[in-house]
Formats: structure tokens, C-alpha cells, sequence
């Protein structure tokens, strides 16, 4: 049996779509300014077309299928790219000093980022910035498609259509709690942690690959007891006692002012990060300033 394409429109999209941000048909009239009957005719007949149920009555409220969670997954990046376009319009229109979107890993997303966030709208206080979290492989999918003007991701990253411009390398150091018997040393060697409570990074990151392989080189073992994606979230583990762990300079050195005490870590690991823009799209005069703003950031760091 053969199945011919679905035939929607812009209509069904935007009915689908408010339902799904409102809940419920009463809620999707009220964004579309349109009637009730209209909205459950719409999505009647988007139904038929599709070939399947996109949602299931509970009271007043509708609840999406997998399948409407699936298709809204789809359809969110399109109006994504029309709020840009509005945005860059409204820009215009006031005449505003310019807008930046920078996404960033989040090791990084808590200190150095922000802090150049804050410089720059210091000297620039009418400048608009949108700044996202996001692991690198999405921002580099994002910066490849222009959804946002630049990028700051953790390197090896494998990617077309994006320019890469590296960051300071950064070492990975130990991160104790403030009154571990460790921070006693002025050096920390893997030996050292041998039983200690460790929070490391996922198996599937880089560092991890980098710390687990230095451990093999002493001939020690790490006691993974937590792990998490996040280098951050590792930081503040440790803050609140639950254990020691490795991360990069760059992101241990903000957590270091009162809740947390760094240590070098004897056997060299490196981290390394990177700003990366569209490949075929010339540089905002924003973002090349931002990017000075994030080559600064080490320099000034506490660690």
C-alpha cells in the first residue's frame, strides 16, 4: 500500500503549535484569536491528514502523543527563526548598538562566559544578549545554521561548515572541599586520591578519557562513586561535601573564592576550548569583541 505525503499547511502548524504551548484548545483560540470550533476543526482535520491521533483528552486539557511530541520537536527550530528574524527587525527599527547569541558549554557557563557577558554590556550597556548553555556537538549545529552568531565549545570537535578559533589551553586541577586532609599538599598527585570519594565527569567526555588514563599512568585508581556531564555540577558537589573532583582550571577557578580549594594536579591533563563562528558569514563587530573579551578571562582568573 501506498502512502502519499501529507498535506498541511501553515494553518494546521500554527494551531498544532498553540495547542501544545497552551494545553488546551480554549488556550490555543485565545493566541490565535480565533474560535474554539476552529481550533478543534484544524486539528481534526491535521489528524486525518497525518495518519495519527496527536492528542488525548484529559478533563479540558489536551495531552500530546509521543507522536505530537515528536512533530512539535521538529517545528519549534522554524519559529525559533522567526523570533530571530523579529528581533533583528525590532533592532533595526530602534536603532539599537546591536544584538549578540552566543551558546556555551556548560563547564564554562557559570564564570568566565558571564563575566565577559558583564564587561562587555559594561562599556556597551545597549547592546542585547542571548546567551544558552548547550553541549558543544549542539552548538555546533547551531552556529553552522546561524541560529546564533558564535560559539564557545570543548575541544576535539569535528564539524563542517563552522570556523574554529582557539582558546588558552586551561589544566585540569583537584577540587576539595575546604577542610579535606588533601588540601594540606601543595600538589596533588592521582596516587594521592587512591579511596577517595571521586565525582568525575561521564565516560562518554574527553576528560574523562584524559583523567582515567593519567590514574593508569600512576598506578592508581579513581573510586568513582558519582558522575555527572557537567564540570559544573561537579564543582558544586564538592562545595557541598559530597567528594573531590578534576576539572578544568577555567571552570574550578569560580568556585574557588570561599566554597572549594584547588589544587595542581600533579600529572599533566589538559582542557581545551574554542570559539567557533559561521563558516560562510562574516563576523559581528560584536562578536569579535566578545571574543577579545574571552581571551582575557584567564589572565584575571583567582587559580
Amino acid at each position: 500500500m501506498l502512502w502519499m505525503k501529507a498535506q498541511i499547511n501553515l494553518k494546521h502548524i500554527e494551531a498544532f503549535r498553540s495547542v501544545m504551548l497552551a494545553g488546551s484548545v480554549v488556550g490555543a483560540a485565545k493566541l490565535l484569536n480565533v474560535t474554539q470550533p476552529g481550533v478543534s476543526r484544524t486539528i481534526g482535520l491535521l489528524e486525518l491528514r497525518l495518519g495519527f491521533a496527536l492528542f488525548v483528552r484529559h478533563g479540558r486539557k489536551l495531552i500530546p502523543t509521543p507522536e505530537a511530541e515528536a512533530l512539535f520537536k521538529e517545528i519549534e527550530p522554524l519559529y525559533s527563526g522567526v523570533e530571530r528574524i523579529a528581533q533583528v527587525a525590532q533592532d533595526i527599527r530602534l536603532r539599537r548598538t546591536g544584538a549578540l547569541r552566543v551558546a556555551c558549554l556548560p563547564a564554562l557557563a557559570q564564570g568566565m562566559v558571564p563575566h565577559a557577558v558583564a564587561q562587555l554590556l559594561d562599556t556597551r550597556p545597549n547592546v542585547t544578549v542571548f546567551l544558552q548553555s548547550l553541549p558543544s556537538r549542539q552548538i555546533a549545529d547551531l552556529v553552522a545554521t546561524r541560529q546564533f552568531d558564535m560559539g564557545v565549545v570543548e575541544l576535539p570537535l569535528a564539524r563542517q561548515a563552522i570556523d574554529f578559533e582557539p582558546l588558552p589551553a586551561a589544566q585540569v586541577v583537584v577540587v576539595l572541599p575546604p577542610k579535606h586532609p588533601l588540601t594540606k599538599k601543595k600538589v596533588i598527585s592521582c596516587k594521592d586520591l587512591n579511596n577517595e570519594r571521586m565525582i568525575l565527569l561521564s565516560q562518554h567526555s574527553y576528560l574523562r578519557y584524559q583523567i582515567d588514563d593519567a590514574f593508569q599512568s600512576e598506578g592508581a585508581t579513581a573510586n568513582v562513586l558519582m558522575e555527572t556531564p557537567s564540570s559544573s555540577i561537579a564543582c558544586a558537589l564538592v562545595a557541598a561535601g559530597a567528594g573531590i573532583t578534576l576539572v578544568g582550571r577555567l571552570t574550578a577557578a569560580y568556585f574557588a573564592q570561599s566554597e572549594v580549594v584547588i589544587r595542581p594536579l600533579k600529572t599533566e591533563v589538559i582542557t581545551r576550548y574554542a570559539l567557533i563562528y559561521p563558516q560562510t558569514a562574516s563576523r559581528s563587530p560584536l562578536a569579535e569583541i566578545f571574543a577579545t573579551l574571552l581571551k582575557e578571562q584567564p589572565s584575571s582568573l583567582p587559580i
